[in-house]
């Protein structure tokens, strides 16, 4: 394995690797590694050949990659590629002639933000980008659909109508600052609500997590 630029690695042709390559910014591959692979980008260049795995950003393939491959953002299969086995991918795109033959999946979206926001008692209080966030590299904010459910001390709604709870909202109600927490006036110090998100694929994040309401005043 050759060192290039600072963060890049080569496996040069003629070079036979079997092992982990870790934090690696780049990763060309021009000879054969079979074992496992964690980097920002990895090329597989024509007459490269990789098999095992690969967690990466974003994954080239010119040569032949066979196992199982969970990228980030964008697969990219050159018109000389091979990808056979398991994908899950961000982005893909296939060059005439290339060949994919995998169980391929896209990636599900993850939830983010601090998770916690605070309100008056009896009040409302607007649900930020900050407080709640999605993450999805292939659906735009519309198709990412929020679901709540065990709220507590108050419900979820949006400005438009703010008495009336609501199951779903989207990340482009959040984004436009249209979705809010309404307090109930109950006497307790913490209310809030779990939520999952769900792309137009039909992916989620998981278990549901909880955004905690901090109740102020009397």
């Amino acid at each position: 394995m050759q060192g290039h630029a600072p963060g890049t690695a080569v496996i040069a042709d003629g070079t036979n690797l079997k092992g982990e390559i870790r934090n690696v910014r780049q990763l060309d591959v021009y000879g054969y590694v079979e074992g496992r692979i964690f980097g920002g980008s990895v090329v597989v260049h024509p007459g490269g050949r990789v098999f095992g795995s690969v967690k990466s950003e974003t994954l080239d393939v010119r040569g032949v990659f066979q196992g199982d491959a969970a990228v980030k953002q964008r697969l990219h299969i050159g018109s000389e590629g091979e990808v056979r086995g398991n994908v899950r991918y961000g982005r893909l795109s296939v060059d005439a002639g290339g060949i994919l033959e995998a169980d391929v999946r896209n990636i599900p979206p993850e939830l983010g933000g601090d998770f916690n926001i605070s309100v008056r008692r009896g009040g409302s209080v607007p649900v930020t980008t900050v407080d709640l966030t999605s993450f999805d590299p292939d659906d735009g904010a519309h198709a990412l659909t929020y679901t709540v459910s065990n709220a507590v001390g108050g419900f979820v709604a949006l400005t438009v109508a703010p008495r009336a709870a609501v199951a779903t909202f989207t990340q482009a109600d959040l984004q436009s600052g249209s979705v809010l927490y309404v307090h109930d006036g109950g006497e307790g110090p913490r209310g809030g609500f779990d939520v999952v998100v769900t792309d137009a694929s039909g992916g989620n994040s998981g278990a549901p997590r909880t955004v905690t309401a901090t109740v102020q005043g009397a």
